[in-house]
């Protein structure tokens, strides 16, 4: 019995895990998905206006409507613009081209009557472009329009897909 092998036990391993890395890991995910989601979002600027009697309109025509032109685009690349509001236009109603003769010449000749006006100490200092595609206009053209707004360095505009009877009028008229 002395010469008998003793039995050889297997040493028991530790099996805890040490989750602590894990926790942290997701700790950080969660913090850069939620960073992620509130940066994401939309910027949108509010082109309403809202006169409630305490404001004095002259006051709002000098900054808003001598700064903002709208596009109406049409079916057959129709292409009609106006600058200020629809019922007092600073400049009426015109059909136009596309391309570098026509709405860009436009654009970059409005953005520089403004940054001329806005050197001489006015407030306004951008350019406000309200894109609104109609049912009947393709795709193409709007996306032409997007292409004129980065060549010509504007960087506020809006696309509104809502038309006001006048101009649902002016556009099936021209």
């Amino acid at each position: 019995m002395e010469n008998l092998p003793k039995k050889v036990r297997s040493k028991k391993l530790n099996t805890r895990v040490d989750l602590t890395a894990m926790v942290s890991v997701s700790f950080l995910l969660i913090i850069f998905f939620m960073v992620t989601i509130e940066l994401s979002k939309p910027k949108i600027l509010d082109l309403s206006s809202r006169d409630n009697g305490c404001c004095d309109c002259r006051e709002y025509r000098d900054y808003g409507e001598n700064r903002s032109i709208t596009l109406m685009l049409g079916e057959n690349n129709k292409l009609i613009y106006y600058m200020g509001l629809l019922d007092s236009p600073i400049i009426a109603p015109k059909e136009i081209k596309y391309g570098r003769e026509g709405i860009r010449k436009e654009l970059l000749k409005r953005k520089k009557s403004i940054l001329e006006f806005a050197a001489k100490g006015a407030k306004p200092k951008n350019l406000i472009v309200i894109i609104k595609p109609s049912k009947k206009s393709n795709y193409g053209n709007l996306v032409d329009i997007l292409d004129e707004m980065k060549i010509a360095e504007i960087d506020t505009y809006a696309i509104v897909p809502e038309f006001t009877p006048k101009e649902t009028k002016l556009l099936a008229s021209k």
